[in-house]
Order: structure tokens, then sequence, then C-alpha cells
């Protein structure tokens, strides 16, 4: 699946993922490969990018929206930062 973060100020991730981890405003979601189309909302919390089973990368946001659509997840977030 392809993974697509975006702030208003520039592109935070772009790439092939395995599955993407996500704070829904009423808990955690995970969208794995092949998922079914969905919009949702976000609420603060961190996104947990699942490259591969074993390596992960991570941000933490304020808030924002997904759409997956085609096997293609699109992240649009606000006050993003990787966290280390």
């Amino acid at each position: 699946m392809t993974l697509e973060i975006l702030t208003p100020e520039k592109r935070l991730y772009n790439g092939e993922v395995y599955g993407v981890q996500l704070p829904g405003t009423d808990g955690l979601f995970e969208v794995l490969d092949k998922h079914a189309p969905l919009v949702s909302a976000l609420g603060k919390g961190n996104i947990k990018v699942l490259e591969t089973k074993s390596q992960t990368e991570r941000f933490s946001i304020e808030g924002g929206f997904v759409e997956v659509l085609d096997n293609k997840a699109t992240v649009l977030v606000e006050g993003a930062a990787p966290i280390k």
C-alpha cells in the first residue's frame, strides 16, 4: 500500500508500507494493505508507519483526516513532527 502523510507546509512521508496505525477520534485503528475505502477524522496522538513487519517510523500529530482509496492512504495532518 502507498502511504502519503501531508501537512500544509510539506510532505512528511511518501512510500510503500505494510500498514499504518492512526489515532482516530474514538481511539487507535490500523489500515493494512488492500483495505476497503475509508475516510476518517484523526485526533491528537501518534501515527505508527509499518514499513515492514519489523521496521517502523513514528509521527506525532495534533489532528487531521485520512482517506484510503485504491490501496493508497493519504493522511492530511496539522501540527505534525517525526518522533525519533
